[in-house]
């Protein structure tokens, strides 16, 4: 028999034995699907909820008052002096200044809340992951759809056993 034509057929078999093996040295995470599924995540979301509709209702208000100026203005602008008319206006520029200074701070205040609950979900999520990576000796492990990541097979996505593991930590 003819070694040289058993070597690539030992070499085909021995690599594909060796590929069913071996755990891939990288793994995924899809860490916004963490944030809308656990239940820490989900709290800070309703946190965040909170705070904007508690915002949108302050702007609301400033939006009416506002409102008001303007159509007492239009209603009453025959009757009034132009004293009246002149502070009539200057109160209508000063709150249309004190409303778009409201919705900057609103966003400003909005963007920095998100940004330290997601900090916060982070430094507790982290030591899961890294738990993760050193039992399953991955040598890599990326956040699902950052940084360039285009694909990733589903047997390499660990985000369900993170959830898992978040969820039941947070319980005890």
């Amino acid at each position: 028999m003819n070694v040289k034509a058993l070597f690539p057929v030992a070499l085909l078999v021995a690599c594909t034995a060796w590929a069913q093996q071996a755990t891939p040295p990288v793994a995924v995470i899809d860490v916004q699907r963490v944030v809308e599924e656990s239940a820490a995540g989900r709290e800070a979301m309703g946190r965040l909820r909170k705070l904007q509709e508690d915002k949108v209702a302050q702007g609301r208000k400033l939006n009416e008052e506002l409102a008001g100026l303007r159509r007492q203005l239009e209603t009453q602008a025959v009757t009034l002096s132009e004293a009246k008319i002149a502070e009539l206006r200057k109160q209508i520029e000063d709150k249309q200044v004190e409303l778009q200074r409201f919705q900057d701070d609103a966003q400003q205040e909005l963007e920095e809340a998100k940004a330290k609950e997601l900090q916060n979900l982070e430094k507790q999520i982290m030591p899961i992951i890294n738990e993760i990576g050193k039992e399953k000796k991955f040598l890599l492990i990326f956040n699902k759809f950052q940084a360039g990541l285009v694909y990733a097979d589903d047997t390499v996505d660990i985000t369900d056993e993170v959830l898992r593991r978040f969820n039941t930590k947070l319980a005890k």
